[in-house]
C-alpha cells in the first residue's frame, strides 16, 4: 500500500497511529533492543509534554501518521532517542524513511509560515487541502516543492561520478542541482553538467523520479551520454570528479536514493573490467 498522503485527518486518532515528533530536526525513535522503531499514539503518554502543532500527514499501510514537534527542554525517557534521518538509512523501512520526510518538510513549512508574507498577519490552515490561507488578503502558500535534476553521465563503459565538497561523507555520486526559473529540465541537466565539470551531453533520457525532502527537493532523474570536453571540476561545487568503470567504484549513495538507482542501473547495463 505504502504512504498516502492526505490533508483531512481522521475524527479520532487511533492507538496505532504513527508519531513522526522531531526535535531540532532530529527524529524521535522507540529502541528497542537493536532496532528503531516509530512511537504509536500509546507511546505518546510515555514522552511527557504533547507535541507542539501537531500536524496529520496520511497513512502508510493503512495507519493515520502524524507529524509534530517536542519542546526542546523536555527530558526524554531512555527508551527513546533523537536521530537524524540520513543517520537511520539502514535502520527503518524505506517506507518508513520517507514518510518522516515527508513529516519533516511539513513541519518546516508550517514554521515558515505562520505568518503572512504580503500583509504579516497570523495564516490559517485550509480545511480540506495542504495550504495557508490569510484572512486578511487571501494569499495562500502551499508547501514549498524545489525540483531538481540528477544524472548519470556514461561514456562508453563509464560512468561519471564526483564527489561534491557539500557531501557529509567520503562517497561519490552522479551529478545533481536544482531548476531554474524558465528553464527547462533537459536544459537544466545540460547546464549543471557544463557549470560542475565543464563537459557536454547529448541523449538525454528520462529515467524517473524520488521526493527528497531535505528539505524540500523532487528529485528528477535522467541518463545521457559524454559528447565532448574534458573533466575540469568547479572547485567550489565539486572536490574530485572521474570516470569510473563497473568493476572500479569509490564509495557510493545508500540504496535508498534515486542516485544510487540510477548507479545501480549503469551496473546491471555494463560488465566490469
Amino acid at each position: 500500500m505504502g504512504f498516502n498522503p492526505a490533508a483531512k485527518a481522521p475524527s479520532k486518532i487511533p492507538d496505532h497511529a504513527l508519531w513522526f515528533l522531531f526535535r531540532e530536526q532530529k527524529l524521535l525513535t522507540k529502541k528497542a533492543e537493536d532496532r528503531h522503531l516509530i512511537p504509536r499514539s500509546r507511546d505518546l503518554a510515555a514522552i511527557g509534554p504533547g507535541p507542539e502543532s501537531p500536524r496529520f500527514l496520511g497513512s502508510l499501510d493503512g495507519r493515520p501518521c502524524y507529524a509534530g514537534e517536542l519542546p526542546v527542554s523536555a527530558p526524554l525517557p531512555s527508551t527513546f532517542s533523537l536521530q537524524g534521518i540520513r543517520a537511520l538509512f539502514g535502520h527503518l523501512e524505506a517506507s518508513l524513511i520517507g514518510a518522516a520526510g515527508v513529516a519533516n518538510q511539513l513541519i518546516r513549512w508550517d514554521r515558515n509560515h505562520r505568518f503572512c508574507g504580503r500583509c504579516g498577519l497570523p495564516t490559517e490552515d485550509e480545511v480540506d487541502e495542504r495550504a495557508k490561507r490569510c484572512p486578511e488578503c487571501g494569499l495562500v502558500n502551499y508547501p514549498r516543492l524545489s525540483p531538481a535534476v540528477i544524472m548519470a553521465v556514461l561514456r562508453n563503459d563509464r560512468i561519471l561520478l564526483a564527489h561534491s565538497q557539500r557531501f557529509p561523507g567520503k562517497f561519490y555520486s552522479v551529478l545533481a542541482g536544482f531548476v531554474e526559473p524558465g528553464e527547462t529540465l533537459e536544459a537544466c541537466v545540460k547546464r549543471e553538467i557544463q557549470e560542475e565539470v565543464n563537459i557536454r551531453v547529448k541523449n538525454i533520457r528520462y529515467f524517473g523520479s524520488q521526493p527528497w525532502p531535505f528539505p524540500d527537493s523532487l528529485m528528477i532523474a535522467f541518463t545521457a551520454e559524454y559528447a565532448g570536453g574534458e573533466i575540469n571540476p568547479d572547485p567550489a561545487e565539486i572536490a574530485d570528479a572521474d570516470w569510473f568503470s563497473a568493476g572500479n567504484l569509490p564509495p557510493i549513495p545508500p540504496k535508498i536514493s534515486i542516485a544510487r538507482q540510477l548507479i545501480d542501473w549503469f551496473l546491471a547495463n555494463r560488465k566490469p573490467k
